[in-house]
């Protein structure tokens, strides 16, 4: 079967999943009741590809004949590849497991609930969950190839030359004397002498942009940048082969629906169903009387999958594949020692319980 709710989240800042957590204290002004939700497992999917751009220097023909080594870009190119896919769970409100619980009438017990409802903890404080995406900066430096950037090394008798392979000729000569002037200024033979160490640092700077920008013209350029977008998933059952994204070599990580990429698929396998608990005897425990709701989740293997080869491999608790239990509430109202629990915003399991 292939059920679940799919979203794109494109990402190009910080974006999280944090806790913004309110306290509730029964009273008489709430009838000493609390209103709370339980969650279903979201999966967020993050994912890292890197778009390679190649550029075919204006005299790739001339390398070797000029410069003596042989050229790999002779076409200009962009073309995509899948890094790393990585999945975290978090959880958001279940509509169909909203709770009222009444507490003793006098007791002043207290819940922690998340800005969207969520039940955190009782009588003590939640754990945090925060879910941070990367943060990437593109690189602002130009390539020499974009927007004729290279015309500020090119000489007067280059621009006179009436031919591509006459300016390719003059511009291997120039890659030469820029060698032999670096090679003076280290050896200390230049007729330029440099006033101090920073000058000479300077000048060897300024040669060897002026020897990259015209070994681009003959060799190309490759730039590289890392691009991370998040896909919102939830899971309802088990699935196989689900298009969850594709990645397009023009464009990168598009949409399922986008036909230009080639599929990234989902494949999630239950392997534990949540059970009622059970007293000595193996008899189901029975719901304890208005209790306070929470989740025995179950358990789920998600398998990601590209070009037949796994990107992705792990096991999570889902609370969809669980059951829903209760605790006594009389545990939280006891005015000489009340309990306190903290429960899993991911799947609304006890995190921990005590006194």
């Amino acid at each position: 079967m292939k059920k679940s709710i799919l979203s794109l989240c494109i990402l190009f800042s910080v974006c999280s999943y944090a806790q913004e957590t309110t306290k509730f204290t029964a009273g008489k002004h709430n009838e000493y009741g609390l209103l709370y939700s339980l969650p279903q497992t979201v999966f967020d999917i993050e994912v890292t590809a890197t778009k390679t751009t190649q550029k075919a220097g204006p005299y790739y023909k001339y390398a070797e004949k000029y410069l003596g080594v042989p050229v790999s870009i002779t076409e200009d190119k962009v073309f995509w590849n899948l890094d790393k896919v990585n999945v975290t769970s978090h959880g958001i409100p279940d509509k169909r497991q909203e709770y009222l619980v009444k507490f003793k009438s006098g007791s002043a017990p207290f819940m922690y609930l998340n800005k969207d409802g969520l039940l955190l903890s009782i009588n003590t404080e939640p754990i945090t969950e925060s879910i941070k995406a990367k943060t990437l900066t593109p690189a602002k430096t130009p390539s020499p190839l974009e927007n004729n950037n290279y015309a500020s090394v090119l000489t007067e008798e280059m621009l006179m030359s009436g031919s591509t392979a006459k300016m390719a000729e003059v511009a291997a000569k120039q890659i030469y004397r820029i060698r032999e002037s670096r090679l003076d200024l280290s050896t200390g033979e230049s007729d330029q002498k440099p006033a101090d160490g920073a000058a000479l640092k300077l000048m060897m700077q300024q040669l060897d942009e002026q020897e990259s920008t015209l070994m681009a013209m003959f060799m190309g350029t490759t730039k590289t940048e890392q691009v991370v977008k998040h896909f919102t998933w939830t899971p309802t059952d088990e699935t196989a082969n689900e298009i969850i994204f594709r990645i397009s070599d023009l464009i990168g990580i598009v949409d399922k629906n986008n036909l230009s990429g080639a599929p990234v698929y989902m494949n999630l396998k239950i392997t534990e169903k949540g059970e009622y608990p059970v007293d000595a005897k193996g008899n189901i425990k029975e719901m304890p009387k208005n209790g306070v709701a929470y989740c025995i989740p179950g358990k789920a293997a998600v398998e990601i999958t590209y070009k037949g080869k796994p990107v992705f491999k792990n096991s999570f608790q889902v609370a969809q594949f669980g059951i829903v239990y209760g605790l006594d509430p009389s545990l939280f109202d006891n005015k000489k020692a009340p309990a306190h629990v903290t429960f899993y915003p991911q799947t609304g399991a006890i995190h921990e319980i005590g006194q």
